[in-house]
């Protein structure tokens, strides 16, 4: 046996991906990953440990004929094989746009709903696809640098639900070696080489420079780095799926957390223990680093941030030795104006977001340069500002307790609410103004008003990301 199948063989049996002889659906896009993923199952298939039920090709619609030729190609590959292939198409591009999403994550879902669909249609017990040792230590740099926390850099997980990733200890230049031996052809992406793709320059230039000035092994060790904050992760989520009965208690609308109980344990474990129960109280909205040191500011009892206060999709209240949570339905003033607003919509570069609650949309484009001209320097319903400066992925929301930024100009920190009182926006509109901040919760723009200062344009040749506040009138 080669020596190849043999590891992803150990792969599937270590993080038992597939019971023995089960049924799998192998997702085949055409590339070399997914080409030679669909040739060790079928090796595997012969000593008894999986059967290969069908190959499922997604058709994205991006790249025109060369798009269709990868269909062609991926329907020849099953044929050859005797397999029965099942391909689905839809425009990416144009469900990009009516979601208002990127291209990626478009092309995401859509592929992945098509997967499931699939394995339905064939009685399949797991969905094989062909992300790698080198896909794993890519997504780990992308989210190093746009300042992931511990569980972001546990990074691609073997199986999620359906979905198994048998080739995760293998490397891309291992899978191409083992097609050449046998003599296998694959289809070549062009777009995989276009570096304006973030995850392109990470692969191409990042990691080429780590892999050539500072580590040959850096893919293995960052792959290594990656299984290490996934076992932590998961340990702490045991440990917090054991313990929360004991500070965590369920209310009508809501809960409630026993602070002598949370103060019991380390900050680490008390930090996640917040972040569950933020979770349950609104499961549809995103719970951030902020708004979780936000309700622990709250717990402690010399803190000076009052007895309340309001996160994405809840309200916090310190009542006692409890903190209570419970869903937020705004404070009932008489006024739609005056009613308090909260929202958190993720935003793409390039993409554009709308913001129903507050009438109005957020758009973000690439831009080569600034166009000779500093325009941070002019706060408006346009900002420019340093695309090296910004930490992906964006958000824009509204304003949130503790928020403070160094606006463009002042050379200080500023507290929001302050920047607020000193230009006078009144109290009941300052909910209602969009704050793009970074990964890392920096303040990127205010929008409207003023971008913080690390973000500003030095280099006028330097690229950037192009922010536009649009209002929206009668036509919506």
């Amino acid at each position: 046996m080669h020596l190849l199948v043999s590891r992803v063989r150990r792969t599937i049996r270590r993080h038992e991906l597939i019971s023995r002889g089960a049924r799998v659906l192998v997702a085949v896009s055409g590339g070399s990953d997914s080409v030679a993923l669909l040739c060790l199952l079928r090796e595997l298939q012969q000593e008894g440990e999986v059967t290969v039920a069908a190959v499922a090709h997604f058709n994205h619609r991006l790249r025109g004929a060369e798009s269709d030729k990868d269909e062609a190609f991926v329907r020849a590959l099953a044929t050859s094989f005797s397999l029965p292939v099942v391909v689905d198409t839809a425009d990416v591009a144009g469900v990009a746009r009516t979601e208002r999403t990127s291209l990626e994550q478009a092309g995401r879902r859509l592929r992945y709903e098509f997967l499931g669909r699939a394995a339905a249609s064939f009685s399949t017990e797991r969905v094989a696809v062909g992300h790698t040792r080198d896909d794993q230590a890519e997504t780990v740099l992308m989210r190093l640098v746009r300042g992931a926390g511990p569980v972001g850099l546990a990074g691609i997980h073997p199986r999620a639900g359906l979905i198994v990733r048998p080739l995760l200890d293998t490397t891309r230049r291992e899978l191409r070696d083992y097609l050449s031996e046998r003599g296998i052809s694959f289809r070549e992406d062009a777009s995989n080489f276009d570096v304006s793709i973030p995850r392109n320059r990470v692969r191409h230039e990042l990691l080429t420079l780590l892999q050539e000035r500072f580590s040959p092994g850096i893919v293995e060790t960052l792959g290594r780095d990656a299984e290490i904050a996934r076992e932590d992760a998961e340990y702490f989520d045991s440990i917090v799926a054991a313990e929360e009965g004991r500070v965590l208690h369920r209310t009508s609308d809501g809960l409630t957390i026993d602070l002598p109980a949370l103060a019991s344990y380390p900050d680490a474990l008390a930090r996640r223990l917040v972040r569950r129960a933020m979770e349950l109280v609104a499961p549809d909205r995103f719970v951030g680093f902020d708004a979780v040191e936000s309700v622990l500011e709250l717990a402690d009892k010399t803190s000076e941030m009052g007895r309340q206060l309001d996160v994405p999709g809840q309200r916090a209240e310190r009542c006692g030795d409890t903190i209570v949570l419970r869903v937020r339905k705004g404070r009932g003033l008489s006024s739609d104006s005056d009613r308090q607003v909260a929202f958190s919509y993720a935003l793409s570069v390039p993409g554009e977001v709308p913001l129903p609650e507050v009438q109005c949309r957020i758009s973000a484009e690439l831009g080569p340069d600034a166009l000779g001209r500093d325009w941070s320097a002019e706060p408006a319903d346009a900002a420019v500002v340093a695309a090296t400066a910004l930490a992906p992925p964006l958000t824009v929301r509204s304003r949130q307790v503790g928020d403070a930024f160094r606006p463009f100009g002042l050379g200080r920190r500023k507290k929001l609410q302050d920047f607020f009182v000193d230009r006078k926006i009144r109290r009941s509109l300052r909910d209602r103004v969009p704050i793009v901040v970074d990964s890392r919760g920096r303040i990127v723009w205010v929008a409207g008003y003023a971008i913080g200062e690390e973000f500003r344009v030095i280099d006028p040749a330097e690229a950037v990301v192009i922010l536009r506040l649009q209002h929206l009138g009668g036509d919506g």
